[in-house]
């Protein structure tokens, strides 16, 4: 595995434009990433699970963590690499924050500007951003026991199958007791918050290409729109409607 070095600066900046349906290969980096995306859909990988990262969003990928990226829309790259050395206290494992605006502006500057991200002070500004910003439920944990990764695996494929755990439990030879109770041990959240985040990184993309709430959520498995917006409003804290009007006034700035 290539572990590429790509600065002794604390922090550096980095614009990558990539297609529809762009893949980054498996690779490693000496320094953490925050991965952030002007515009498009990003689906991270590692060994521990998946995460979305749609615009507004990023990712925090610590220092020596393989992982894969697979493109959704024109993705318009914009990556800060932060020294080892330097990463915020807390940020030991992969996860989605919420960008500020101050933050964002600060990233496409850094990306536009080899003297904006040179620049020390902003440096600090930037890495004291990063360690304040809120992390977001845009995490899909993929377990170690067999029977759950049977079921884990049947769901990612097909996030609207509307099996009960009690059916599951019987496809998979196990006690819908022992399923929950592995649920909770090995993902930290319930059969239904599990499958509410693959439903909700499988509704991200086609949402931003803009097909409609009503057929995402019947395409999910959901009875109505509302109780969609329902989910969405309590894993990203704003209805659909509300969240694609932010992404279409932040698409009008100058990227």
């Amino acid at each position: 595995m290539l572990i590429s070095l790509l600065s002794h600066s604390p922090v550096t900046a980095h614009p990558r434009d990539y297609p529809d349906g762009a893949h980054q290969p498996r690779h490693v980096h000496a320094e953490a990433q925050l991965l952030y995306a002007v515009s498009g859909v990003m689906r991270l990988i590692t060994d521990s699970g998946a995460w979305v990262i749609p615009p507004t969003r990023a990712v925090w990928i610590p220092p020596m963590v393989e992982h894969e990226i697979y493109m959704s829309g024109e993705v318009l790259m914009r990556s800060l690499f932060i020294a080892a050395e330097h990463c915020p206290p807390g940020l030991n494992n992969c996860c989605v924050l919420a960008v500020t605006p101050l933050l964002r502006e600060l990233i496409v500057r850094a990306t536009q500007s080899a003297e904006h991200a040179a620049n020390s002070l902003i440096q600090q500004l930037m890495l004291e951003e990063v360690a304040a910003l809120e992390n977001l439920p845009l995490h899909i944990p993929m377990p170690r026991d067999r029977r759950l990764q049977n079921i884990c695996t049947a769901l990612l494929k097909t996030p609207h199958h509307g099996n009960t755990l009690e059916d599951w439990a019987q496809a998979v030879g196990a006690s819908s007791r022992t399923l929950t109770r592995l649920f909770n041990q090995e993902l930290g959240l319930s059969f239904n918050a599990w499958r509410q985040q693959v439903r909700l990184m499988e509704a991200l993309p086609r949402l931003l290409a803009g097909e409609s709430v009503q057929r995402v959520a019947n395409d999910l498995g959901y009875g109505s729109a509302r109780a969609f917006s329902a989910m969405f409003i309590r894993l990203l804290g704003e209805s659909p409607r509300e969240y694609l009007g932010a992404l279409k006034q932040l698409s009008e700035l100058k990227r």
